[in-house]
């Protein structure tokens, strides 16, 4: 029963993905006459079959049954498509690879693979079928954004690996490794934010943006919707986004606590909850109030270049000074420093000194003073983007963030006080 079962499953997983598969190449070709069309359900259906009878095959007798039935299968593949092209001069050569990945997909889920075999047949029907949605997003693609993520795989693959991991200067504070990915971060976040606005609308791509992008660098976000935002006489969408992207740095400070030290969450989590709250409902309203403005001056204006490479090199020299400020504090000040520490790193950076706080406090620091000094770090790097954004985008736009900050975290505070 138990081999029955070993053998049924895999093979059933096996006819699945050639079925699916073959819905969709079939559903794709429903216009043309039968017989005109290379494969359809029952083509790539008995595709998959063969598949897995080679991949079982192949574990009972030897692994060459299996290579002479996906070099079989290739060939008729490609056979197939010259004849299909000499008919009706199709070059299309999607459903051929489509027959091929099929057999692979198949034969490699009857080695164990079945979960992984079948998740990765979704992501090719969802290829296969979002043929049209795909184009339309190349067609909007311009030479200068190619020439952009050339730009940012250069500074990325090419160069970050060479840079040393370790620090130099002051207090070995300057690390150039970690500040360099810091400033491909921000890049990238500028790159996406850009692609996300150009293919949704200003309005989804900027929300995706600040929601995505706040898991990773909340600033960061900041820095690159401030930029998109001097282009629009209407910035109200983009202090939503970086009201967005700012909530979810409470969410990641939670996550963080919890792994390093979950004592501190009782004490924690009611203001940091407060703030996330009182943030994410400005967010919500400014969306909701804004959605008619947006729709009319969404296409008024064309996106600059999207990778702003001297932003991010100035954002990388100011965390430099921030990372050499904050170990002088430590070295000059020491545990009554700790404070001033907190609110010198947060204004560039919440993560580190949310992380070494909290690990901190497992030891010889207390849990008020560790609890404080996150929230304290918390704070400032919220307000700090109000400036940022201010710097970047205007001083009148700025100064209706900073209000929505600040109105959104004094509950946060005046909680802590009384809870701490």
């Amino acid at each position: 029963m138990e081999l029955t079962f070993n053998v049924l499953l895999p093979l059933a997983t096996s006819f699945a993905i050639g079925f699916l598969i073959g819905i969709e190449r079939g559903w794709k070709g429903r216009h043309e006459d039968e017989g005109d069309r290379i494969g359809g359900i029952r083509t790539f259906s008995l595709i998959g079959l063969l598949g897995g009878l080679a991949g079982l095959l192949s574990q009972e007798l030897s692994e060459w049954v299996l290579v002479i039935a996906f070099l079989s299968v290739s060939a008729l593949s490609i056979v197939a498509h010259i004849l299909h092209e000499r008919q009706d001069e199709d070059v299309g050569v999607t459903t051929a690879f489509a027959m091929i990945l099929t057999f692979a997909l198949s034969a490699w889920a009857v080695f164990g693979h079945e979960i992984t075999a079948l998740a990765v047949t979704v992501i090719v029907i969802a290829l296969l079928g979002y043929k049209p949605l795909l184009h339309s997003w190349l067609r909007k693609i311009e030479e200068k954004e190619v020439f952009a993520g050339i730009k940012l795989l250069i500074i990325s693959v090419v160069m970050l690996p060479f840079l040393p991991n370790e620090g130099f200067g002051p207090w070995n504070a300057l690390n150039p490794y970690w500040i360099w990915w810091m400033v491909v971060l921000i890049s990238g976040i500028s790159f996406v934010g850009y692609i996300a606005i150009k293919t949704t609308g200003n309005r989804l791509g900027t929300l995706l943006t600040g929601i995505t992008g706040g898991l990773a660098s909340s600033t960061a976000v900041t820095i690159s919707l401030a930029q998109f935002a001097r282009s629009y006489s209407n910035k109200t969408i983009f202090i939503a986004g970086v009201l967005f992207a700012s909530s979810i740095m409470f969410i990641r400070i939670l996550i963080e606590v919890s792994v390093v030290n979950p004592g501190l969450l009782s004490a924690l989590w009611p203001p940091i909850l407060t703030m996330f709250v009182g943030i994410i409902l400005f967010g919500g309203w400014l969306m909701l109030n804004d959605q008619n403005e947006s729709n009319k001056s969404e296409n008024s204006i064309r996106l600059k270049n999207p990778f702003q490479l001297g932003m991010a090199l100035k954002f990388g020299l100011l965390l430099a000074a921030i990372l050499i400020l904050s170990e002088g504090m430590l070295e000059w000040f020491g545990d009554e420093g700790i404070y001033a520490l907190s609110i010198a790193s947060g204004l560039m950076d919440v993560d580190a000194i949310t992380l070494s706080l909290s690990r901190m406090a497992l030891d010889d620091l207390s849990e008020e003073v560790a609890t404080m000094g996150i929230i304290l770090a918390s704070v400032t790097n919220t307000l700090v983007k109000g400036v940022i954004f201010a710097s970047i985008a205007g001083f009148q736009a700025g100064f209706r963030l900073l209000v929505y900050l600040t109105a959104a975290v004094i509950p946060g505070v005046v909680l802590a006080f009384v809870i701490i």
